[in-house]
């Protein structure tokens, strides 16, 4: 009796240690869409000798990240026999393949790949920008030029598609279809293009269209975010011209705000704390924002401030308390009080020796110190609080493969989840462990 009472417990333990490691990272920004990453055991230090790689495997092209859950690592990627590293702002087209990988967690080895024909013209053509999104049994990728499938996540067995081009009779936004697709519930919701069809919701096991809302010049780039104010739970839109909320369930309008994006630039996907909402993008915009407290409305605090809040542009800014925190365009990472927009700090330390524009360090917040992947491949620890940036180590981890503004870069947000990074550039992706 006693022994099976001790073995009992022993199973107990491993089984709940087993569950604490596979932490997943099942799409953009983590489980929860927030940039946590709640391993106990993080590090505080990095090796003399700096961090290996427990694996890493060949792959092609491309801005998107990877998703990790259980023993599968996804990610996508493009092969072409054109010169695909070129940081301009025209649409030059060529011919290429996409594909989705699924890779083996414990060695790197490829299981399968999904792989399709695709015409790209669109700026910045490396490859897709969308972390894959993995929903239970089904796999979700979204192509650069608007290639939606949904997955067999074992198999890679396509189990529905759509060329949202085609659906919606639009063109590629200039940056290609970069809006990460956001589940809710039994639709999948992401932005579109087309008349009357800025953002539609599928049914995620059909593909069938279940509503469409909205109509812009330009699609945007702003992923799809759900909080809940006013009562209701409110799915927030952004494109280059309003900020709009509206029902989840039906697409149904709730409250909208005029935004002027430059260049239709709105990339980030809003930042909440209490009753404000903000909104930020190139060319110094900016955008307060105040939440009915009982009803679903909203009214504009303060719009295009000099030297208020931040103007963000690859990275996604993060909300601490009344903080927001963040890479402004400048390429300064910054803080600021987000109901007066007020700055209190700004550096380039995390990124590099002075400001570069668009200066990219992805975030993710570990315990009382933050993890920030650079764009010149290294991978930084450090405290970020309203009293500053310190930081308390640095290593690199992969080459920078890419270009942009005339120097290597490589932007790609990276996955953390069983006490690893997992991060690509166009040449490999790499699981390195952290422990």
């Amino acid at each position: 009796m006693r022994k099976s009472f001790l073995l009992a417990n022993l199973l107990l333990s491993c089984f709940a240690t087993g569950f604490a490691m596979a932490e997943d990272w099942p799409g953009w920004m983590g489980p929860k869409r927030d940039n946590q990453w709640n391993l106990e055991t993080a590090p505080t230090s990095f090796p003399a000798g700096g961090l290996k790689p427990l694996w890493s495997t060949k792959i092609a092209g491309g801005y998107s990240g990877p998703a990790v859950v259980g023993d599968r690592v996804y990610v996508t990627d493009m092969v072409t026999q054109a010169d695909a590293k070129v940081d301009n702002f025209g649409r030059k087209a060529f011919d290429g393949t996409e594909r989705v990988h699924c890779i083996d967690n414990t060695n790197g080895k490829i299981l399968w790949t999904h792989e399709y024909p695709v015409r790209y013209a669109i700026s910045y053509p490396a490859g897709p920008r969308c972390t894959p999104i993995v929903d239970g049994q089904m796999l979700y990728t979204l192509g650069a030029e608007g290639d939606l499938f949904c997955l067999e996540a074992t198999s890679g067995k396509v189990v529905w598609s759509k060329k949202l081009k085609q659906v919606y009779n639009t063109e590629s936004p200039l940056w290609g279809y970069a809006a990460h697709p956001l589940i809710d519930g039994d639709n999948l919701i992401t932005l579109a293009g087309g008349e009357g069809s800025q953002t539609v919701a599928l049914n995620k096991k059909t593909g069938e269209e279940v509503w469409r809302f909205g109509t812009s010049k330009e699609t945007g780039y702003s992923p799809p975010t759900i909080i809940e104010a006013g009562g209701v739970r409110q799915l927030i839109l952004i494109n280059p011209q309003a900020v709009n909320s509206v029902n989840p369930v039906d697409g149904k309008p709730y409250w909208t705000i005029p935004y002027e994006a430059d260049n239709g630039s709105i990339i980030m996907s809003p930042v909440r704390s209490g009753k404000y909402l903000f909104v930020g993008g190139y060319s110094n915009r900016n955008l307060l924002i105040e939440l009915g407290s009982s009803q679903p409305t909203a009214t504009e605090v303060w719009r295009n401030q000099a030297k208020k809040g931040m103007s963000p542009v690859n990275v996604q800014p993060m909300v601490i308390g009344d903080i927001v925190y963040g890479c402004d365009q400048s390429g300064e990472l910054m803080a600021f009080k987000i109901a007066s927009g007020e700055r209190l700090w700004e550096t380039s330390k995390p990124i590099s020796a002075r400001p570069q524009g668009s200066g990219t360090a992805f975030m993710v917040k570990n315990g009382d110190r933050f993890f920030l992947f650079n764009e010149s491949g290294e991978l930084v620890i450090a405290k970020i609080t309203p009293a500053g940036y310190e930081e308390l180590a640095r290593t690199k981890i992969i080459e920078p493969t890419n270009n942009a503004f005339g120097r290597d870069v490589v932007w790609c947000a990276p996955a953390f989840a069983n006490g690893s990074i997992y991060v690509r550039n166009d040449d490999q992706v790499i699981r390195v462990p952290l422990k």
